[in-house]
């Protein structure tokens, strides 16, 4: 997949593309259905596949104070587009500049003049341009004017009720329900980042863990124990993942995500790596000594080894 980042990257000679803007937060599983009918039409008509996406929520930049949390960031985000297979993604930065850009400006930059669009494909519920003006009946009249067709996208309802989208997972993993989230997603929740000397509680009491900076990229679940993969350098591992800040000890960091690795000790000391959370546990508790800690250690290893072979 070629990544373009920003309008000025975008070659001269880009060749006529199909096209889908949106957030693509998570790129879960009614995105993958918009990517694949995406790679299906240009496909078909000899196009390049197009993803046009932003570096942020917009709200980040318009109301900080009532942007949601972001499931993944751009990079995991990149990487599982370029798992779907289409040909190209491009990064917008939303700054001032792009948020200040009345309707019509937008799509001629974005899809007229920079994509070349002859088809794009959105949600019924897209806005676009300055104050979100712009809608699908606007984008519909600007495509008639300038060459593409609009097709508006389906949700995704598992329950034939409720619409898959970023929000209803990010309940589900504030919740800890990773096992629905994964369904909804359509990849195991996870988290990258680089693995930090910690206070070696865990090698102290027999499980040595790998401690992940407190600024790793994705959104953290719930506090709780949970079965799961460490990848390091394209190597999978099964872990026994414990999220929070550990309330038998005292003075230890909010959401701190540590990953035992299942009978293996292995340096991973400044190494970036992936964190999967395939199912949670249990959730954290405050054991009156080191004793009764061990025990359950153990028998949360046992589980995660059960449940994972």
């Amino acid at each position: 997949m070629k990544i373009i980042r920003g309008l000025g990257d975008i070659p001269a000679d880009w060749p006529a593309s199909a096209v889908s803007i949106g957030k693509f937060d998570g790129v879960h599983a009614g995105h993958r259905a918009v990517v694949a009918e995406l790679k299906a039409l240009a496909d078909a008509e000899g196009l390049t596949s197009v993803v046009a996406t932003f570096d942020r929520h917009p709200l980040a930049l318009l109301a900080p104070n009532d942007c949601p949390q972001a499931l993944i960031s751009t990079e995991q985000k990149l990487k599982l587009l370029g798992e779907t297979g289409v040909d190209a993604a491009l990064v917008l930065e939303f700054n001032e500049a792009l948020a200040a850009l009345p309707p019509e400006e937008f799509i001629d930059s974005v899809l007229v003049s920079g994509l070349h669009a002859r088809h794009v494909l959105v949600g019924r519920d897209f806005r676009f341009g300055a104050r979100a003006a712009g809608d699908v009946h606007l984008l519909q009249r600007l495509g008639a004017a300038n060459g593409f067709d609009v097709r508006l996208i389906d949700d995704v309802k598992p329950d034939s009720i409720r619409r898959v989208s970023s929000t209803w997972i990010r309940e589900l993993l504030f919740r800890g329900d990773v096992l629905a989230a994964t369904g909804l997603l359509g990849h195991v929740p996870t988290v990258r980042g680089e693995v930090v000397h910690g206070a070696a509680r865990g090698r102290e009491l027999g499980f040595p863990t790998a401690n992940l900076s407190p600024d790793s990229e994705g959104l953290i679940p719930a506090d709780g124990v949970y079965a799961g993969w460490l990848t390091d350098a394209g190597v999978r591992y099964p872990a026994a993942i414990s999220v929070g800040n550990n309330p038998t000890f005292d003075g230890v960091a909010q959401k701190q995500v540590e990953a035992y690795v299942l009978d293996r000790e292995i340096d991973l000391y400044d190494h970036v790596v992936d964190v999967s959370f395939v199912d949670r546990i249990r959730g954290m508790v405050a054991f009156t000594g080191i004793e009764p800690l061990i025990v359950q250690m153990r028998d949360d290893v046992e589980r995660v080894r059960h449940l994972l072979s």
